[in-house]
């Protein structure tokens, strides 16, 4: 097993733990979003603190997507005293997003060069979903973020 397949191995582990948190049946982007932004010192956690987006900010955002989208039916968690997810039972598969953006994340480089940034653009390169939301309502401009992703690959690379 590579350096890089036990990197993903503990990215996936984590978004697992994620996902089992928020009660969810699926691994899904904003999952492995909240892995790789609690990866201390790796790029893509460099990446997502640089433009204000540690796990904590992460979470926020992917909280106020969901409240936005419940709001759009007309549901107010501030009216409404929401219970909080139960934990999943039965351990989360793999989510079509996630699977989309780790296909993402595969493309862009040869699998002796992948990197945690390129988790994190295969994750950026969505263009609608809960991440693309989340990122938009947290005011974060997704293409200047993935262009930064972009840089950070690039000057590994010299």
């Amino acid at each position: 097993m590579s350096a890089f397949d036990k990197y993903l191995h503990a990215v996936i582990m984590r978004a697992m733990c994620e996902a089992q948190e928020d009660g969810s049946a699926t691994i899904d982007a904003h999952h492995l979003l909240l892995s790789l932004a609690a990866d201390q010192g790796s790029t893509a956690q460099q990446v997502l603190a640089s433009a204000g987006l540690d796990r904590t900010a992460v979470r926020e955002a992917l909280d106020r997507e969901f409240e936005h989208s419940l709001s759009t039916i007309g549901v107010s968690p501030a009216t409404y005293d929401l219970p909080r997810p139960s934990h999943a039972s039965q351990q989360p598969k793999m989510g079509a997003s996630a699977r989309l953006a780790l296909d993402r994340s595969f493309a862009t480089a040869r699998k002796k060069d992948l990197r945690s940034a390129h988790l994190l653009l295969g994750i950026l390169q969505a263009h609608i979903g809960t991440v693309p939301r989340a990122l938009a309502l947290a005011g974060i401009d997704q293409a200047e973020l993935a262009d930064r992703v972009r840089q950070a690959l690039n000057s590994q690379d010299q």
